[in-house]
């Protein structure tokens, strides 16, 4: 199974992706890793992906999948189109939709060093994204700890 933990920037992805793959003994997967040098450019100097950015991303991020049977993936995947394309084939995925009060992950933000995603990209993130329909929805108010032990209950996966 691959399970996407997906939201916005300082939402805690990787944090409780990281978690849950520890916890399962799954490959963790972070999309950050995947972004072309183009895309590291434009974002650390504060300009908004577009889509044509994220097409062959995300479509590296799919071949990438394709080669695990258990995986959690960490990526932002803000539209319905993204996930679509980041799970195209892969015949069993769960999407985790981690979502909490704009201005606890701003402090997250602010709070934290990223490697190239400034705090000033925080709202172009909530702007794009489309809260998932068919998803595990988890408010990250709690604890990581909380969030992924949550996540694996409600999933009924194995730890």
């Amino acid at each position: 199974m691959i399970v996407l933990v997906m939201g916005v920037s300082g939402v805690g992805k990787t944090t409780i992706g990281e978690l849950l793959a520890g916890r399962l003994g799954w490959a963790f997967i972070d999309a950050d890793d995947y972004h072309p040098p183009e895309n590291v450019a434009k974002m650390a100097a504060g300009v908004a992906l577009e889509d044509a950015d994220r097409w062959p991303w995300l479509d590296a991020l799919n071949r990438r999948l394709r080669e695990e049977r258990d995986a959690i993936v960490a990526c932002s995947a803000l539209k319905e189109s993204y996930r679509r394309r980041l799970l195209a084939g892969i015949a069993e995925a769960r999407v985790v939709y981690l979502h909490g009060d704009k201005a606890l992950i701003a402090a997250r933000i602010a709070a934290r060093k990223h490697r190239y995603m400034p705090a000033s990209l925080l709202e172009s993130q909530f702007a794009t994204l489309e809260p998932p329909a068919a998803a595990l929805a988890v408010n990250v108010s709690a604890e990581p700890q909380g969030c992924a032990a949550a996540i694996i209950a409600a999933l009924r996966l194995a730890s």
